[in-house]
């Protein structure tokens, strides 16, 4: 169906107005306007639910309205990530938000006789406290989400991604409209500025400083560019705004192409996003029909479009440079800088890149107003910031607090703290280059400076929480062997730099290593940090560095005792039956591959020969009573 031409605010404000009853169960207390439904089944379309089959639950749902009858009294709503991936399939049913969690299609015929025919949750599908076993019914009284403060991702779970006028009933393209019809484009660029907002893809850069540049190279022809290319393991924040909440990056763009006096846009997104590449492709093509990209948009005389380009996965092309040139279908490799693409970026025209997460504030900010967005967060770093949290923690997922939120309330209130009871070791913060931070630093507030202060950065916003069962030396090297292969290997110090480094590490956790080794290894990591081309060889030493410093004596034990006290070296680790434990049920013996354990069922304990186990761990796995030890 054709969607009606957006021409002027009057038709904005319509469209609001007959869209804003439909939200108005999932809005709660946000709005006075009747709902036409008695009931609003939100269904999550993210890429980790859909992968665990939310498609099936919706079309289940649909179904069984139509059977009962019920299509003018509850409506079924896909919507972008709610942030709880690891639970999902996610349900939430308003009015109220019940949150269910991992629900299948079988348990909509109990969900339509229990809560919707009665008002009687279901109380099996409801979040449970991982620790304690609490039920919490309602997603307000979710400790997850209790602390949290959304504003990029303030339309995901809450409106259908793929229907505009929903993204139009939460406000979406009036901060456009304020932008064309009430400033001028050095106002919206003094007004990114005196937000103090900065660059959420990684470095910190402050965005007013970066659109004014732009804004100041006199060039007919300038780019605005969306850098959609997440690369870091764990990190999908952008997927999901994008997924979520698409219209909000194509108004952002269109608010920045107006101030830095640019017509044409690109977003560039990994190709492994098929979702958010389908859902942007739907957003830019209602835009244009709808007049909201395009020529003379509200009727302003502004014009401006969007396309999308597909980025094949390589890690570099999160760098701007590199990013720039695979838009123009050249090999992804950074250069060096001056001139930054501010003066000479795409096609060497002046050119403002922002990544997805930054784009998604600009709107509220000019809505709302910039003392507004810096009224949040520290002194340096103002605004909230995406986290996606993974690792040894309990509650894994997407989140978004207050810039200056300590990793204490991260990981225990949010996070639900460590599973099965065991203590926190570390957290590395920024993914794959980032720092690995100890339990001394859990009570820092986290920000850009605050992080760098202290050996590790922001980056993108991973966090991966470590238990006691992580030998630090051993995620040393994994991160050293992730960024070493992703390298481009156009410079060397990077290039060699990394292999060196890995080469090193690898060493050390076969018990190769010598104390010589750790002081190369501190020498060699800043040499690279200092000499390397881009971000990636300049990151890519943090995690050895920042192990290095506060978890020394891991390293020390490899070396001189030739011993891994995690138990996760598989060259260095020594596996021991406790006597005491042992039951002498010989599944051990039946699951050892080369016959390394011996003793009598039933008569006497079993022990293992070191000469000729091979450490594989299976026994570990095997054993009942858990007699079997990896020291």
């Amino acid at each position: 169906m054709a969607l009606q031409k957006i021409q002027s605010l009057e038709d904005l404000n319509q469209i609001k107005e007959k869209t804003l009853p439909f939200l108005s169960l999932r809005l709660q207390n946000h709005s006075t306007v009747p709902a036409p439904y008695s009931h609003s089944i939100m269904v999550c379309a993210g890429t980790g639910c859909l992968s665990s089959n939310s498609q099936k639950v919706k079309d289940r749902l649909v179904e069984e309205i139509k059977n009962r009858k019920l299509q003018d009294k509850v409506e079924i709503v896909k919507t972008g990530c709610f942030g709880f991936c690891e639970l999902g399939p996610v349900v939430v049913v308003h009015p109220q938000g019940y949150f269910y969690c991992r629900v299948q299609p079988e348990d909509v015929t109990e969900l339509f006789d229990n809560h919707i025919a009665q008002g009687k949750p279901v109380q099996r599908l409801l979040y449970k406290n991982p620790s304690t076993g609490e039920v919490t019914e309602k997603m307000d009284d979710n400790k997850f989400f209790q602390p949290q403060t959304r504003v990029s991702l303030r339309n995901c779970g809450v409106i259908n991604p793929e229907e505009l006028k929903e993204y139009i009933a939460r406000d979406g393209y009036y901060a456009l409209a304020k932008a064309l019809m009430e400033m001028t484009p050095e106002e919206v660029v003094q007004a990114i500025t005196a937000s103090e907002l900065r660059g959420r893809g990684g470095a910190g850069f402050p965005s007013g400083k970066k659109w004014a540049f732009t804004a100041s190279v006199q060039q007919e022809m300038k780019y605005v560019v969306c850098n959609a290319d997440e690369g870091d393991p764990g990190a999908f924040m952008d997927r999901s705004i994008l997924e979520g909440d698409p219209h909000s990056i194509l108004e952002a763009m269109a608010i920045a192409a107006y101030a830095v006096g640019a017509k044409e846009g690109y977003i560039y997104v990994r190709a492994e996003y098929p979702v958010a590449v389908e859902r942007l492709e739907r957003a830019i093509e209602d835009a244009l029909q709808t007049g909201l990209l395009g020529e003379n948009i509200l009727g302003t005389g502004f014009s401006f479009t969007v396309e999308i380009r597909l980025g094949a996965g390589a890690f570099v092309c999160g760098e701007e440079t590199a990013l720039l040139r695979s838009v123009t279908g050249q090999r992804g490799e950074p250069r060096s800088r001056p001139p930054y693409p501010a003066v000479s970026g795409l096609w060497e025209k002046p050119t403002l890149l922002n990544n997805v997460e930054t784009y998604a504030n600009i709107p509220q900010i000019i809505l709302q107003g910039p003392a507004w967005f810096a009224s949040m967060g520290t002194e340096g770093s103002k605004g909230t910031k995406i986290f996606s949290l993974a690792g040894k923690i309990n509650n894994t997922g997407l989140i978004e607090v207050p810039m200056g939120t300590t990793l204490r309330t991260i990981v225990y209130d949010i996070g639900g703290g460590i599973p099965q009871g065991k203590s926190f070791k570390a957290i590395q913060t920024g993914g794959p280059s980032g720092g690995c931070l100890p339990t001394e630093h859990l009570d820092k507030p986290i920000d850009y400076d605050s992080l760098t202060e202290i050996g590790s950065m922001m980056g993108s916003g991973g966090l991966i929480v470590m238990d006691e069962s992580d030998c630090m030396v051993d995620i040393a090297r994994f991160y050293l062997e992730f960024t070493q292969d992703e390298s481009c290997g156009k410079c060397t110090p990077c290039r060699i730099g990394t292999k060196r480094l890995l080469e090193i590490v690898t060493g050390i956790t076969e018990g190769r290593g010598s104390l010589s080794d750790l002081d190369m290894l501190v020498e060699l990591g800043h040499d690279i940090q200092e000499a390397s081309l881009c971000g990636l060889g300049q990151t890519a030493p943090n995690p050895v560095l920042s192990t290095l410093e506060y978890f020394r004596d891991e390293y020390e034990a490899h070396i001189k005792e030739k011993r891994c006290p995690a138990g996760v070296c598989k060259a260095l680790a020594r596996h021991e039956i406790d006597l005491e434990k042992c039951i002498s049920c010989s599944i051990c013996t039946k699951h050892c591959p080369v016959q390394a354990i011996s003793g009598e069922r039933k008569i006497k304990p079993f022990t293992i020969n070191p000469d000729i186990c091979t450490n594989c761990g299976i026994c570990v796995e095997k054993c009942p009573p858990k007699a079997i030890l990896r020291r």
